[in-house]
């Protein structure tokens, strides 16, 4: 099942907040309206029986989803009780999450949610039936749709689809190709008659319909007419779009659909010339100027037009939901997929910094677990906070969920263990967990979607945020290391002068003061200069080690202390 192109199209509301600048920019275009709802959620608002009805994405989407299971269960004559359903690659876990509530209010059980592209290649494998030579093949999948964009590229080695990397846009399709024509025609209808219909539901709808039909016209001919009967005030609207002109028009919507091939590419790290096969998917890639496109980027190879595209991302839902259920022939039992994570998966730390356990486009189902330490003596509680985004510093990425671990028994700073283990299912969702590893407590968290998180305005400005200000973040990074080393040398060398009862009897007098005065000297240090950059915190761990280390080697090499006389 895919729930995308609706007219209402949910799925560019569903998990979103109604301040998103993408969503106030849709709704100034949409024939029906949208408010703001509890927790920011956006709100479609209609007219029931003469009842104003107020609906989130969420139901919405579930509606679709009913309509759809009905025509299934008319065609097949049985019921239906369970469903794959397809999201976009760049869908986030709130998405994710919101997507599967639709199903559930639908009255389904989503057995698993699977990503457009990958569907798409599925259905691609399945249709050229595997190469039964062992062979490794690269195929790059385009998917254009009516509402996302979507790109992933793939190796499949017999039946195995193995997911090296994915980009996109949850913004970018044929809606927008519709914007920028309605807007066009709006501006040539007051350039014309000198009246404004942007404020009038009734004349934007007739008119998108009109658009819409000229862009699918312009797929196959050179020019097209917008022809409406009294669009406004009883003026008709007669206009002609040429496909240069459409062209013109979304020039940089299509350029930027390359630039997210790009990426893709690059965190696949593989050039064009590794593609074995270019897979056009989604309505959208019809248009010539993209086909034409794609083409030049790829130097000239032919793009792979024997899947439908319209049907390609059910079909491979279709074979997905066929192998969960353990029915099919032998090529289908035998598709193995493993899909990846959009964006990378970690935990506050100290100093504020991301540390990242699952990194982005990590093979998924996944599970990956790492030791932490307490950072204060007699600690008994750890706060975990979980993010997801690409930037050093946590407070440049997104709050997925928090959660504390109680119960620490009390011990210095780094001697109770920590074990946070990341799990994210076939789905994409991902479950939390942290265990002290002194008495076995353990506290996990399952992250739901109790509010709209990451717009894709706010995805994709964490990846080109972590393109621009990667060199301040290592920075910043390299400066939180050498203030933990230098805090961490201090804490040790303390912990030796007051605990290693060998090694301090082993001063003399002079040195132990000397020992004692350079720690107490580099602690107040710290504690007056926290916010020093790297080299003054390296500068002052090496003129700490330079009057410690000499006394501790001197001692352990017995150059110092008591020692027992020479025998002649």
């Amino acid at each position: 099942m895919n729930p995308a192109n609706t007219i209402f199209d949910a799925k560019r509301l569903i998990g979103r907040r109604f301040s998103d600048p993408s969503v106030q920019k849709d709704v100034k275009l949409w024939p029906f309206k949208v408010v703001s709802g509890p927790d920011d959620k956006p709100m479609i608002t209609v007219t029931f029986k003469g009842e104003e009805k107020k609906f989130v994405a969420e139901e919405i989407s579930s509606m679709i989803l009913i309509k759809m299971k009905e025509n299934a269960e008319a065609f097949l004559g049985s019921t239906v009780k369970k469903a794959v359903i397809t999201v976009p690659a760049n869908f986030n876990d709130s998405q994710r999450q919101a997507t599967k509530n639709a199903g559930t209010i639908a009255g389904l059980n989503v057995l698993r949610i699977v990503v457009e592209p990958t569907a798409a290649a599925i259905a691609y494998g399945l249709d050229k039936k595997f190469d039964s030579s062992g062979r490794k093949s690269n195929v790059l999948i385009f998917d254009l749709g009516g509402g996302t964009f979507d790109v992933s590229l793939l190796t499949m080695e017999n039946s195995m689809f193995t997911v090296k990397a994915i980009a996109g846009d949850t913004h970018l399709g044929g809606e927008d190709f519709d914007d920028r024509m309605v807007n066009h025609c709006v501006q040539e209808f007051k350039r014309k008659h000198r009246k404004d219909i942007s404020d009038n539901p009734r004349a934007l709808k007739r008119l998108r319909t009109s658009c819409k039909r000229a862009k699918r016209n312009l797929a196959s001919a050179t020019e097209t007419n917008i022809a409406i009967n009294c669009l406004y005030d009883g003026i008709d609207f007669d206009y002609e779009i040429t496909r240069a002109k459409f062209e013109e028009l979304n020039m940089d919507l299509f350029k930027k659909c390359f630039k997210h091939v790009e990426e893709c590419l690059n965190e696949a790290k593989m050039d064009k010339n590794s593609i074995d096969d270019v897979v056009l998917v989604g309505g959208s890639t019809r248009i010539p100027k993209v086909q034409q496109m794609l083409k030049e980027y790829f130097n000239g190879k032919e793009l792979c037009r024997s899947i439908h595209p319209d049907e390609a991302v059910a079909s491979g839902a279709a074979i997905q939901a066929a192998l969960l259920a353990g029915q099919g022939n032998a090529e289908v039992k035998g598709i193995l997929l493993c899909d990846v994570t959009p964006l990378s998966l970690g935990v506050h730390v100290e100093g504020g910094v991301m540390s990242v356990i699952i990194p982005r486009n990590s093979a998924i189902p996944t599970k990956k677990e790492e030791q932490f330490m307490t950072c204060a003596d007699n600690q008994s509680v750890a706060l975990i906070q979980v993010f997801e985004g690409e930037r050093a510093r946590t407070m440049d990425n997104n709050l997925l969920g928090k959660f504390e671990l109680t119960g620490i028994p009390p011990a210095p700073r780094g001697i109770p263990k920590i074990t946070i283990c990341f799990d994210v299912d076939a789905n994409g969702i991902l479950n939390v967990s942290a265990e002290d590893q002194t008495t076995g407590n353990k506290k996990n968290i399952t992250i739901i979607n109790d509010k709209g998180r990451l717009s894709t305005e706010e995805i994709e400005r964490m990846l080109r945020e972590a393109k621009l200000f990667k060199a301040e973040d290592e920075k910043h990074k390299r400066r939180v290391e050498a203030k933990n080393a230098l805090e961490n040398y201090v804490y040790s060398m303390r912990n030796k002068i007051k605990n290693d009862d060998n090694f301090a009897f082993n001063l003399t007098y002079s040195d132990k003061r000397k020992f004692e005065n350079a720690i107490e000297r580099a602690n107040e240090w710290l504690g007056n200069n926290r916010d020093s950059g790297e080299d003054q915190f390296k500068n002052k761990m090496k003129e700490l080690e330079n009057i410690c280390n000499p006394m501790i080697a001197d001692m352990y090499s017995g150059g110092s202390g008591p020692k027992i006389d020479e025998v002649n």
